[in-house]
């Protein structure tokens, strides 16, 4: 097999089932939180718990979080997997709805019994949403 042809299947193995025929995502969000960077230190906010829903879908290139302000993440780019002892990340350059430049990660722990969260990086915070698979 190729390389190519084992990231794919890894990548629907480690995101889950799709739920239609297309390949769309959906997720349930437990939690975030948002680092604000700041010159003299960063300082992530307290966990927030709430229960909303995301969908990542590859035919439309879109992330999308639904939240009371929906979060629309137009994917520019697919970014390679990156792997390592602790992490699997699959990352996506994007534009949100007002047309700022982000990029968008899916990071699953190993070492943390698989968990998963969403990585939403701008230059001034990052986001981050404790997801699992719907």
């Amino acid at each position: 097999m190729t390389k190519t042809k084992i990231y794919k299947i890894l990548f629907f193995l480690v995101i889950g089932l799709h739920t239609s025929y297309g390949q769309s995502y959906t997720f349930k969000t437990s939690g975030f939180s948002v680092l604000e960077k700041k010159e003299k230190g960063d300082k992530w906010s307290d966990l927030q718990l709430v229960n909303l829903r995301v969908t990542l879908d590859t035919d439309k290139n879109r992330i999308v979080v639904y939240s009371q302000i929906i979060q629309l993440f137009e994917i520019i780019e697919y970014q390679p997997i990156e792997e390592n002892e602790t992490d699997i990340v699959y990352s996506f350059t994007c534009k949100d709805n007002e047309g700022v430049d982000c990029t968008v990660s899916i990071i699953t722990r190993k070492k943390q019994n698989n968990r998963k969260q969403l990585y939403i990086n701008y230059d001034n915070r990052i986001i981050v949403y404790n997801i699992f698979n719907m």
